[in-house]
């Protein structure tokens, strides 16, 4: 089902791939997704947890400033899972971002699970890291928050039919790549994806950065809640911050994207997590670990 390799490269067949390195730095992510976790197999199907694994990848590459260049995919899952829909949904993610599947494996186990783990590059500039941002810098996401996890409140109320666009932002999620360039082109000087939800990810950023965050609103997707958006996860938009904001503006349109949202500013006070004239809630999603 997926693509043979160009003249010159060994993708899936052999013991291992062999691929043109990337040009600039090297970027590596790893992630996966696990049925009843990640995604509720009840609600979408084999295709869609197909996109989301290779696209959450895809998005932690985005959120570098970088582009995706090839993809190694495992899957392990029980007897009779439908494999070919599972890598249909595979390779439509893979075509869209243009990150070849060049090799994996496969196994079997009682949960379905789909590790992906993909190569990238930064191109002629440096990556865009969490950890760079200054007092003062503005703060801008790349859309409005809390769309996927208004998406599955609907599936789960058997109302999906009723906002499809949310259905699609729970099912298939969109990484943010031509986005995450535009802000390394304007300068941004920390970045992230949100995939814990709006308050966990800018809290990252603002520890690795050693800032202050100050929210002025929080935007809201259609039929989102404000909860959902601070909270809710798997969006995959973009935050990031930046000392220009005219010099955003310029590159997104230069890009033909649609402009970002400024939502708040850094501080110089460490400490500081404030959403207009209050704390920044405590929300996000975080596994639960046993010892």
């Amino acid at each position: 089902m997926l693509p043979a390799p160009p003249a010159g490269e060994t993708w899936i067949g052999d013991d291992a791939a062999v691929v043109v390195p990337p040009v600039g730095g090297l970027l590596l992510t790893a992630d996966l997704v696990v049925a009843g976790v990640h995604a509720d197999l009840g609600l979408v199907d084999l295709a869609d947890f197909g996109w989301k694994a290779v696209a959450v990848n895809v998005s932690d590459i985005a959120a570098m400033g970088g582009r995706p260049a090839y993809a190694l995919v495992s899957v392990a899952g029980p007897v009779g899972v439908d494999l070919p829909r599972l890598y249909e949904g595979i390779g439509a993610a893979s075509d869209e971002y243009g990150c070849p599947v060049v090799g994996g494996d496969l196994s079997s186990s009682d949960c379905l699970v789909v590790s992906v783990a993909i190569v990238g590059d930064t191109g002629d500039r440096p990556p865009v890291l969490r950890s760079g941002a200054l007092p003062g810098d503005a703060v801008f996401t790349t859309g409005p928050l809390g769309g996927s996890a208004a998406g599955l409140r609907l599936l789960r109320e058997g109302l999906g039919a009723q906002a499809p666009e949310l259905v699609s932002a729970y099912a298939r999620p969109r990484a943010r790549v031509a986005e995450g360039r535009a802000a390394r082109a304007a300068g941004a000087t920390a970045m992230v994806d949100v995939s814990d939800g709006l308050s966990a990810d800018i809290r990252h950023l603002a520890e690795a950065s050693g800032v202050g965050i100050v929210l002025d609103q929080v935007p809201v997707a259609g039929r989102a809640t404000v909860e959902e958006a601070l909270g809710g996860g798997e969006d995959y938009e973009l935050i990031f911050s930046a000392t220009n904001p005219g010099h955003v503006a310029a590159s997104f349109a230069e890009a033909g994207l649609r402009q970002p949202i400024a939502i708040g500013h850094c501080t110089s006070d460490s400490l500081e997590r404030r959403l207009g004239d209050g704390d920044l809630p405590l929300a996000g999603w975080e596994h639960e670990w046993r010892v």
